[in-house]
């Protein structure tokens, strides 16, 4: 019923890269940063020097990260001005060159590096054998399966990168945001080639999924220049410059490219429709039981089999009902199923949120209320509390169709944009008061925003580590686990209906196992996993099926969450028993933190190595 979350990925990497702010005094600039580290000697100046150059040369082609972590300045400036390359030989070319890279790789001697050094090479080689890996099945965006969908894709994207990260702050600003703009149509039409290969393949999303890519298309193809957001919204920044006329030429440039490119994507879709089919699993596609594999692995970063997975999810389903039938029995809720209670819990009137504008602005205040609080207990089981801002947003209503319910955007690498996590309010119906704290511990504190503020201000990473491998198995499962540390510092103790939150927030992420192991190995239908999901964590209709439409388009990355949270979980009550009296929670946060998002394999290596030492 609450808390579905998902890290936006808005124009690939950029995205996902984790803000790092150089603007406090004696601190080095943002190009200074791009080099490799002089005081090194030996195998670790020499994988530095790899990761760093491959980092840089990353960048180079991926103008908009730049942008998105602040380098786009001096000899850099002119990736203020574009785009990244999406055509078919660019991506064709990046397959290519991955098992050239994981071999220059591999020749760097890992035994003779430093325990720190080893860390980023086991990271490196995680990715370097995904990318691999990805490349042999000859289809898909990154870590996604299709190039565009309900959730994915330039369309769905850029607008809102352009809008919220692109920054006009001068006349150079603003003639950059316009050459992007003009860009935008191209960036469609690279993607449209790319799906209508796929498509030829066999790869194409589910019939449903095409009617949504159809229907979030129309605003950005019917909506006149003068009047879409991409316009008005640079208008006000320009004028705000005291630049005049900045608006028509924006209107001017989605009139003549923007919108006639998006047109060409919905006449696509619309064509290719008729080809798609109700199935809703990767299963159906080429080679597709591989193709799940390997999201797995991705995303959960361990070597746990889909069958595994959905037993774990089973399991935990079935724990969390334990735990919840008797606080349910203590609200007064003691017939039915404990989904169906759940679910008559989050209808009663006293806990919603009128569904109105005026009360959306108060809902989001009271978030902003809960953040404000946890902030005070942090310093209890943490060593360091993170000085960046955070703001709590509505996610923009031109998208929240198909948004997911909650996710979290990094700041600025110069830290001038805040963190700020959103919230999908297309009906606070989905929002239940009882619910709504374990989001702000989720996305914000001491979750998302905790974790990556943390890593930026620490400044003891290179930036290739602060700003690479998303690793959701990490980032999710930590978010997960902020649920239970607030719930430590006793948020709950005056709020039964908040624990009751808590926990079906943990139960919701135990059905997310079972409905995408279902939809991808197991072969369930659409409906199948719907109904699963209303029946288990009571979910609304209408979220339930934004749920498992996201899990289609994003195999893998639903399962991130709770086995990310239970091998975190795990390595503390291991730590705990073990250490006794010498286990210190704050050093125990710290080593989970500070060195950055890894896979969970590595994760528990370097746990068990700092518990061996505190013996």
């Amino acid at each position: 019923m609450l808390n579905r979350r998902h890290l936006l990925a808005t124009a690939g990497a950029a995205a996902l890269a984790p803000t790092v702010s150089w603007a406090r005094a004696g601190s080095p600039g943002p190009l200074a940063m791009l080099q490799p580290d002089a005081s090194l000697t030996g195998e670790d100046a020499r994988l530095d020097r790899l990761m760093m150059g491959n980092f840089v040369e990353n960048l180079d082609r991926s103008p908009e990260s730049a942008t998105s972590l602040g380098v786009d300045v001096g000899p850099r400036a002119a990736q203020r001005s574009q785009l990244n390359d999406r055509s078919k030989e660019f991506v064709e070319a990046r397959r290519a060159e991955a098992p050239g890279k994981l071999a220059e790789l591999r020749r760097i001697n890992r035994d003779a590096l430093s325990p720190a050094f080893k860390v980023t090479y086991d990271v490196a080689e995680f990715q370097g054998v995904g990318a691999v890996e990805r490349g042999k099945l000859g289809y898909g965006a990154g870590f996604g399966i299709y190039v565009v969908s309900q959730q994915g894709g330039a369309y769905q994207s850029l607008p809102d990168w352009l809008d919220t990260q692109h920054p006009v702050k001068s006349k150079d600003d603003a003639d950059a945001y316009l050459s992007r703009l003009g860009q935008l149509g191209r960036a469609l039409d690279q993607e449209s080639e790319r799906v209508e290969i796929d498509a030829g393949k066999g790869v194409l999303p589910p019939d449903f999924v095409v009617d949504k890519i159809i229907a979030q298309l129309a605003p950005l193809k019917d909506t006149p220049g003068v009047s879409a957001h991409l316009s008005t919204a640079f208008e006000a920044k320009a004028a705000g410059l005291g630049l005049s006329g900045y608006g028509a030429k924006a209107a001017e440039l989605i009139d003549q490219s923007v919108r006639p490119a998006a047109e060409r994507q919905s006449a696509l879709f619309k064509r290719l429709r008729a080809k798609a089919t109700h199935d809703a699993g990767i299963w159906k596609l080429p080679n597709g039981e591989e193709a799940y594999r390997q999201a797995l692995r991705n995303f959960v970063t361990t070597d746990d089999t889909a069958e595994e997975i959905h037993n774990i999810g089973l399991e935990q389903v079935r724990e969390l009902q334990g735990r919840l039938d008797p606080m349910l029995r203590a609200q007064g809720l003691t017939q039915g199923s404990v989904g169906e209670r759940l679910k008559a819990f989050g209808e009663d009137p006293k806990y919603l949120w009128a569904n109105t504008d005026e009360a959306k602005v108060q809902l989001v205040e009271s978030l902003n209320d809960q953040i404000r609080d946890i902030a005070t207990r942090l310093p209890r089981v943490f060593t360091r509390v993170p000085r960046t801002p955070l703001e709590i947003r509505r996610v923009p209503p031109s998208i929240e169709i198909g948004a997911p319910g909650g996710y979290y955007q990094r700041g600025s690498l110069d830290g001038s944009r805040p963190g700020a996590y959103y919230i999908n309010l297309k009906d606070t119906a989905d929002w239940p008061k009882w619910g709504l704290p374990t989001l702000s511990y989720h996305e914000g504190m001491p979750g998302h925003h905790f974790q990556g503020s943390i890593l930026q201000e620490a400044g003891s990473l290179p930036l290739y580590r602060r700003s690479g491998g998303g690793f959701s198995a990490y980032s999710e499962g930590w978010a997960l686990y902020a649920e239970r540390v607030a719930a430590d510092l006793g948020v709950y103790d005056d709020d039964e209906a908040g624990k009751i939150g808590y926990l079906q927030s943990y139960l919701f992420r135990a059905t997310r196992l079972v409905v995408d192991t279902g939809l991808h190995h197991k072969r369930w239908s659409r409906e199948q996993a719907i109904r699963f999901m209303m029946d288990n964590a009571a979910e609304p209709a209408g979220s339930a099926e934004r749920e498992i439409d996201r899990y289609c388009v994003n195999p893998g990355q639903a399962c991130s969450y709770k086995m990310g949270q239970t091998v975190i979980a795990a390595l503390r009550e291991e730590a705990e028993h073990d250490l006794g009296a010498k286990f210190d929670i704050k050093a125990f946060h710290d080593t989970v933190l500070l060195s950055g998002a890894v896979p969970l394999e590595v994760l528990k290596r370097m746990v068990r190595d700092w518990k061996a030492s505190r013996r």
